[in-house]
Parts: C-alpha cells; sequence; structure tokens
C-alpha cells in the first residue's frame, strides 16, 4: 500500500504542476499533507516536517546567503565583463546565445554548486532572451542540463556520495567515466545548437546595437526585473533593478549593462574578484561549512562595497524577493521529503523496484542500476538514492559478478535529469530568476535531459566503462 500511495503522490504532485493547477509551493506542502493522512499517520505530520526542516535548513541558509552575495557582485559590476565578452560572442544571434548558455552553464558549474551556476548563469544570459523574446525555458533547460552532467565531479556531491555508500574511491569512480560524461555534455551542446537554431528560424537575428539599448534611470544592474507594488524602487526578480513605476513591464523587464548604474564599485573590482575566487576555492577545498562560507562572504560583500548602513539595508531590500521565493521553496520541499521518507514511502518504493528486477538481468546490473538512476534520482534526493538504494543494488551485482565500481559509475548516469528534479533546492534559483513556472520547465527538460542520461549511459557501454 504505501508503495501505491508513494508512487501516486509523486504522480499527484508532478500532474498538478505541470498542468498548473497548483503552485509548486501549495503542492510541495498540501499534497504530501494529505497523502500522511492516507497512510494513517496524519497524527506524526508535525514530525516528519520538522525532520525535513532540519535537514534542508542548511541548504535554505546556504541559498539565502549565496543570493545576496550573487546579487551583490551582480550590483557593483563583476560579472560585466563576462558579460560583454558573452554579447560579443553572441552577437544577438539566437543559436549563439542559446550555446553560449550550455558553454557558460558548463563552465561555471566547475565549482561543484548548482545554485552558484544557475544565478551567474541567468544573471549573464536573461537580459538578452528577454530582448530577443527568446524561449526562457530554453534557458532554463539548456542551463539544467549542462550543470546536470557537470554535477558529476568528485566535489559535485553524487560521486562523493557513491564513493562513501560503497567504500570506494571517488577518484576511481569519475576518471574512468570521463569519456561517457564527455560523450553527454557534447550532446547537451549539440542539443543547445539544434534548439537555438529553432530559435533563430523562429525569430531571425538583431544587430548587436539593438540589443544594447540605452536606458537612464535611477538604478540599473545587471538583471532586471519587475517592480514590487506600492514601491517601484526596489524591484527585485533576477538582479534588483528599480524600476519606474509608469514604465510598461514589458520595457521594463530586461536589462542588459548599464555603465552608469549608482551600484557600480570599480575601485573595488579586483576585491571582488579575489573575494569570490577565495569563496569559490574555501567551498571546493571544503575549508568551512558552504552555509558558514556565504553567510560571511555575504557581510564581508556588503561592508566593503555598501560602508553605509542605508545603502546595505538597499541591497539586501533589493533582493529580498529571491530570497523569500528560493528559501520558502525549499522549506516546502522539506514538507514532502519529510513525508516521504516519514512515512516510509521510499523505502518501500526502492525495495519493490529492486524486488522486480527479474533474475535474467542479474549479469547486467551495472545497466540496471543506470537505467533506474534516471527516475529514481528525479523523485528523491542524491542521499536517498546513493545511501539508501545503491547499497542493495551493489549487493544484487556482487551476487552476478558485476563489480561496485560499475555500479557506482552507472549510477551516475542520472544527473542530467536530477538537477531538473522538484527536491533539487537549486531548481528553484534557476526557475525564480529566470521568471519560468516550474511547471513550463519540467515540461520542456524532462525529454532532454531523459535523453542525455541516456546518451551518458550508452556512451559508457560502449565504451566499456559500465
Amino acid at each position: 500500500m504505501l508503495t501505491i500511495l508513494g508512487f501516486a503522490m509523486i504522480a499527484t504532485f508532478l500532474v498538478l504542476i505541470m498542468l498548473k493547477k497548483m503552485s509548486p509551493i501549495a503542492a510541495l506542502v498540501l499534497i504530501p499533507a494529505l497523502f500522511c493522512v492516507f497512510v494513517g499517520k496524519g497524527a506524526k505530520l508535525g514530525d516528519y516536517v520538522i525532520d525535513g526542516v532540519t535537514g534542508l535548513a542548511p541548504t535554505a541558509a546556504m541559498l539565502m546567503f549565496a543570493i545576496v552575495y550573487f546579487g551583490v557582485m551582480i550590483d557593483v559590476g563583476l560579472f560585466d565583463p563576462v558579460v560583454r565578452g558573452i554579447l560579443k560572442f553572441c552577437k544577438a544571434d539566437p543559436l549563439r546565445i542559446v550555446v553560449g548558455t550550455a558553454v557558460l552553464a558548463a563552465i561555471v558549474s566547475l565549482d561543484g554548486d548548482g545554485s552558484t551556476t544557475f544565478m551567474i548563469t541567468v544573471s549573464a544570459m536573461y537580459p538578452l532572451y528577454k530582448r530577443l523574446k527568446m524561449s526562457l525555458v530554453v534557458m532554463t533547460g539548456v542551463a539544467a542540463m549542462a550543470n546536470g552532467v557537470m554535477n558529476t565531479l568528485p566535489w559535485g556531491g553524487p560521486t562523493a556520495r557513491a564513493a562513501t555508500a560503497l567504500k570506494l574511491d571517488a577518484s576511481d569512480i569519475f576518471v574512468p567515466m570521463i569519456p561517457a560524461l564527455a560523450m553527454g555534455l557534447l550532446f547537451v551542446f549539440a542539443l543547445a545548437y539544434v534548439l537555438g537554431r529553432r530559435e533563430r528560424k523562429r525569430l531571425g537575428m538583431l544587430t548587436l546595437d539593438e540589443v544594447l539599448v540605452e536606458e537612464k534611470e535611477t538604478e540599473t544592474v545587471l538583471v532586471g526585473a519587475r517592480a514590487g507594488a506600492g514601491n517601484p524602487g526596489t524591484g527585485t526578480g533576477g538582479g534588483g533593478a528599480a524600476l519606474p513605476a509608469e514604465e510598461p513591464e514589458d520595457d521594463a523587464a530586461f536589462r542588459v549593462l548599464d555603465p552608469e548604474r549608482a551600484t557600480l564599485r570599480p575601485r573595488l573590482y579586483w576585491f571582488n574578484a579575489l573575494l569570490t575566487v577565495a569563496l569559490l576555492t574555501a567551498m571546493i577545498m571544503e575549508w568551512l561549512p558552504i552555509p558558514v562560507l556565504f553567510l560571511l562572504g555575504a557581510a564581508l560583500a556588503l561592508t566593503v562595497n555598501f560602508p553605509h548602513m542605508p545603502d546595505q539595508k538597499a541591497r539586501i531590500a533589493a533582493h529580498a524577493e529571491n530570497v523569500l521565493n528560493v528559501s520558502g521553496m525549499v522549506f516546502a520541499a522539506a514538507v514532502f521529503t519529510g513525508v516521504l521518507n516519514g512515512t516510509g514511502m521510499v523505502d518501500h518504493m526502492a525495495k519493490w523496484v529492486v524486488g522486480n528486477i527479474p533474475d535474467g538481468m542479474g549479469p547486467h546490473m551495472a545497466l540496471v542500476t543506470g537505467v533506474l538512476s534516471i527516475p529514481f534520482t528525479y523523485f528523491m534526493s542524491n542521499d536517498g538514492f546513493y545511501f539508501g538504494i545503491l547499497p542493495v543494488l551493489a549487493e544484487a551485482g556482487h551476487a552476478h559478478g558485476v563489480s561496485s565500481l560499475e555500479i557506482a559509475r552507472a549510477s551516475l548516469v542520472g544527473q542530467p535529469l536530477h538537477m531538473s528534479s522538484p527536491l533539487v533546492p537549486a531548481v528553484y534559483v534557476l526557475v525564480g530568476m529566470a521568471k519560468v513556472e516550474f511547471g513550463d520547465h519540467t515540461r520542456f527538460v524532462v525529454k532532454w535531459a531523459a535523453l542525455t542520461s541516456l546518451v551518458v549511459l550508452g556512451a559508457g557501454l560502449l565504451f566499456g566503462i559500465v
């Protein structure tokens, strides 16, 4: 019964958000609460939710202060040279813009953090997509898939989890997988090219001068946003632009670069650059927990760049909408994961799937693991899959002579789809900053991300890696 209810809960959630019958926050809270009652454990709902919130609280804190930090870096002009370089490459060509999105997301993903990747990628590319009226779900989909492939880096999370769960060396898992992952990344670039050609055919091409429109206003930052009702000076969106109240939203929704915006700090450029490099280095080297690093980084960035208290308050207020949207979504997701884990639905679903693997598939457990990793890492957290299900799959493989290394490598296959899972906090940063409905993003990306995962799996089989 728990198995059926678990699958039913997930299906109900996905259908409702994809049909836009409920908002993601409402669906993440109300649907698991309802199913918790169906299971007969409504009295323990509070405990499940608290457990879920406790587990995700560090992630929510990290996202809150990361948004403030990178928002400030955008405000002060740290990424302006990067965006100018992208603009020169893209030349207002939709094809180049989509390919540039994939390349930029892949490069920034080297830091190992999906939220950081999405904040920088959307900040750089959002103005071009809006100005050219390109499809924003193309941007979010391409960025998510590129980051999903790169998420398999040893410091990205899944590889380390697989190594820990199966007591293996992370480099022994990752290094042999590089050719297969490279094929997956090349497929993402090729897909970006195809989607870019589709956008070019639909929209045509503009000149760069038509995109770089000079607009005078009180304060403009890298990524524009609509102004908050009743407070036209503090619109937030992707980068905290302040917009005149009477300006139409279609005209106000995009900004490229204003070299005269009041928040620029050119004299502090190298300080901000070194601070960001030091922060990312500390994150990769794990000198301190990531939430602590971003908390310290945000406080230092605000203090140095905006020493006056009113300016600091203005910057925090400018990014408050993003912070509230993302952190609210994370805590709502905590309800979903808390109920899914607390009621035992996840365990029953996993045992049912593993128990229904035909005996004849035993010698091919690496292939089975790769296939199962695609839906499993989408419908549950990486922790749940790698620490709960992967050891069971590895034991089944051992019985048929399949090594743990092959199982571990195959388990990485599902990551391109995993990064768009409703249980991944970073995806809410992506869709929130891009002003994209989560359901629209899901409808667009699932088929392409699943295909990317199958390409990685096929390459792994072809090269004899899994």
